[in-house]
């Protein structure tokens, strides 16, 4: 129990679910969608683009790749997370208005703001982190650095 307790600390709760919501999207979600879903039930959406078929397919393991850097990322609370990540959800926000101007059969941009707002949120929220990202250790604590003012 303790493991599992290190291994959540030192992020806030939210950021905790977006690992997960990471580590889902890796381990499970993605590989059924590359090596199980059939290639014409398959869409993927990049910049509010809408692929499906073989050019979906071909996007997969981009997602996947960002997906498990994700994880890592927020795993190891990575330096490099701050601002890509914010970046990466600041683009779902606007591919989801953008995905509601393209597609006939959309819900419309009043749908598709309420939909991107929560997006817009988290992005911010992940800009604002930017004292939670950096080098730290595998549970997640900082690793003690010798400061030279002390010695």
């Amino acid at each position: 129990m303790e493991k599992i307790r290190q291994l959540f600390s030192g992020r806030p709760l939210w950021m905790n679910a977006l690992m997960l919501f990471c580590a889902y999207m890796t381990f499970i979600y993605m590989p059924f969608d590359m090596f199980i879903k059939p290639v014409e039930e398959d869409q993927e959406v990049w910049f509010g683009y809408m692929f499906t078929g073989w050019q979906a397919k071909a996007t997969e393991p981009f997602h996947w790749l960002i997906y498990g850097f994700g994880l890592f990322g927020f795993l190891k609370m990575k330096s490099w997370m701050w601002p890509w990540a914010a970046l990466y959800v600041l683009q779902v926000a606007i591919a989801m208005l953008v995905w509601t101007l393209l597609n006939d059969n959309g819900p419309g941009i009043a749908a598709g703001l309420v939909v991107a707002s929560p997006f817009v949120a988290l992005s911010i929220a992940l800009f604002m982190a930017r004292d939670k990202f950096g080098e730290k250790g595998s549970a997640g604590e900082e690793l003690v650095q010798a400061d030279d003012s002390e010695q």
